[in-house]
C-alpha cells in the first residue's frame, strides 16, 4: 500500500497543502510557472508552506536510514548545548516554543500559547529567545535547531513569514517585532547549530506532540 503524501502548490491555481494528487494536479494545470512538491507528513508540508518553494527545490524529501559510515561523518552532539524547538496545532493554530538543557532536557524557558501562529515563526522566535538567554548569562554554549527556515531567518534578521497579521495574532507579531529589533541591536558569538533528526532522532525541546 502506497504511503500518503502531502503536496504543497506555492504558486498555483490555488495554494495550499493537498492531500490528493488529482487535486493539486487540476491547481496546477495549464499555469505558468506552477511551483509544487510532495510531502511525506502534514507537519513538513505546512512547514513548507510557509517558506520559499527555492528551500525545497530538487531536495529528496523521503525518509532513509543513514549508513554507519554516514552516521560516523555526522558524529554526536555537544554537549552542554541548549536545543529550542516550537509546536503549533493546525497552520496557523496555538502556537508555543521552548529551550531545554540538550543533555537532561530540563526546560530553560517556554512561550505561548499564541493565537493564530505557525511553526517557522515559533522556531525563528525561540532561536533568537535562546540568543537573548545565552547573552544575558555570558554563556558561549552553543544552540541548537531543527528548523534551516528558522536559521535562515536569523541569519537575515528577518522573519520572513507569508503570515498576515491580524487582532487574534497581533500579540505574536508584537514578540517577531521585539526578535528582529533584537538581532539588529545586538552582536553573538554563540554558534547556531543544525540538529541532525535523521541520526540523532527529535530534537530534545520537543514537545513530542507529533
Amino acid at each position: 500500500m502506497a504511503k500518503k503524501k502531502f503536496y504543497v502548490i506555492w504558486q498555483g491555481h490555488k495554494t495550499g497543502v493537498f492531500t490528493s494528487w488529482n487535486v493539486c494536479k487540476k491547481h496546477i494545470e495549464n499555469y505558468k510557472g506552477a511551483q509544487y512538491k510532495s510531502f511525506l507528513s502534514k507537519e513538513e508540508a505546512e512547514k513548507a508552506l510557509e517558506g520559499k518553494y527555492e528551500d525545497y527545490k530538487g531536495k529528496d524529501t523521503k525518509k532513509v536510514k543513514l549508513s554507519s559510515e554516514e552516521l560516523k561523518l555526522i558524529g554526536n552532539p555537544i554537549y552542554p548545548s541548549i536545543s529550542v524547538d516550537a509546536a503549533c496545532s493546525g497552520n496557523p493554530g496555538k502556537m508555543e516554543y521552548r529551550g531545554v538543557d540538550s543533555k537532561s532536557k530540563k526546560q530553560l524557558f517556554i512561550q505561548g500559547p499564541f493565537e493564530k501562529g505557525t511553526n517557522n515563526i515559533g522556531e525563528f522566535l525561540a532561536l533568537v529567545h535562546g540568543l537573548g538567554y545565552l547573552k544575558q548569562k555570558n554563556s558561549q554554549l552553543p544552540i541548537y535547531s531543527d528548523s534551516k527556515i528558522a536559521m535562515s531567518w536569523v541569519k537575515s534578521g528577518q522573519c520572513r513569514t507569508n503570515l498576515q497579521i491580524t487582532s487574534e495574532n497581533k500579540e505574536l507579531f508584537d514578540f517577531v517585532k521585539r526578535a528582529e529589533t533584537w538581532l539588529k541591536n545586538n552582536t553573538y558569538a554563540t554558534k547556531i547549530l543544525k540538529w541532525e533528526t535523521k541520526a540523532w532522532g527529535e530534537i530534545p525541546a520537543d514537545f513530542g506532540r507529533k
